[in-house]
């Protein structure tokens, strides 16, 4: 619901990248110039730890810490490839098809993905990353961190080429 309330707030500003694959993706279809990219991403990461901060402050937790929750193996990669891959699916999907549901479906996509994949849907190296700094449910061992990018690298790569074959007039 959060995610939904964001991407209809900030859908106009910055095209709700809130995720570097989603920038990654937009990149290679030329839809976002790559000198661009990097503040993107600079935000995203920014705004992901800004969001930890905010957290630790509300919850009384405190503000520095380094997750101690594991999150590694193959079940856990292979749920962060394909949570990120449907994730451009359905932004590429959608965007072509009924683009004003842009954000109800990848908000329900995400919301659902908690539930389908082992690794809970981080979907999302800015978020992955601030979550290396809670030492609560929702972190991950900062060791684990790059097993997870990797996935959702390979995940937003497999999509974005698998993507332009499925959608050939798309270049989102």
């Amino acid at each position: 619901a959060a995610l939904l309330c964001l991407i209809l707030t900030f859908g106009s500003i910055s095209g709700a990248h809130f995720n570097p694959m989603v920038t990654l993706a937009a990149a290679l279809d030329r839809a976002l110039p790559w000198r661009e990219v990097p503040a993107y991403v600079t935000a995203q990461v920014l705004g992901a730890y800004a969001g930890v901060v905010c957290a630790h402050v509300m919850f009384g937790q405190s503000i520095v810490q380094l997750s101690s929750h594991p999150r590694n193996g193959l079940a856990q990669l292979v749920s962060e490839c394909v949570a990120t891959m449907g994730l451009i699916f359905v932004i590429r999907g959608v965007s072509r098809s009924r683009p004003d549901m842009v954000p109800m479906a990848v908000s329900a996509y995400i919301m659902s993905a908690y539930w389908f994949t082992a690794s809970t849907s981080f979907a999302n190296p800015a978020v992955t990353l601030a979550r290396g700094f809670t030492d609560t449910f929702a972190g991950i061992r900062p060791h684990d961190i790059a097993g997870f990018v990797v996935a959702q690298l390979v995940g937003t790569l497999v999509a974005v080429f698998s993507s332009r074959w499925l959608f050939p007039q798309e270049r989102v």
